[in-house]
């Protein structure tokens, strides 16, 4: 199904609800990526694959929505690796951002004990704290 209107732009009830309360660029980022993927793949599976590793180089992760990144690139060691890479993903958290930008978004999510993490722990913390508000508000 595709995820664009005939004019680009995004179709709410087709996306992921992290996407509906996500920006418009975010939505379209996602969108167009799902559909060109869709058409040249002709798997759904691997379109949607390919639309959020399209969004998670120019968008993060925060909480239960995604925002712009600051730099557009690789947002962890998967996404750096390419296509079949086998290394561990930090799901949408931008694990590639420096250590005062994960503690800044730690303290805007209230995670406690953020002052003594390393960067590693503060991007398991979001990514935690990521996954439970996306439940919560789902």
């Amino acid at each position: 199904m595709p995820k664009t209107t005939r004019s680009g732009a995004a179709k709410d009830s087709e996306l992921p609800a992290t996407l509906r309360r996500s920006g418009a660029k975010a939505k379209r980022t996602f969108a167009k990526a799902h559909d060109a993927a869709a058409e040249e793949y002709d798997d759904a599976e691997r379109a949607h694959r390919v639309a959020y590793a399209a969004l998670e180089r120019t968008h993060e992760k925060v909480g239960d929505h995604w925002e712009p990144k600051k730099r557009s690139g690789a947002s962890d060691a998967r996404a750096e690796g390419g296509r079949g890479s086998r290394r561990a993903t930090a799901g949408g958290v931008d694990a590639n951002a420096s250590k005062a930008h994960l503690y800044d978004l730690a303290k805007r999510l209230r995670i406690e004990g953020r002052s003594r993490m390393t960067k590693d722990e503060l991007v398991a913390a979001i990514g935690k704290e990521n996954d439970r508000r996306t439940r919560r508000a789902s």
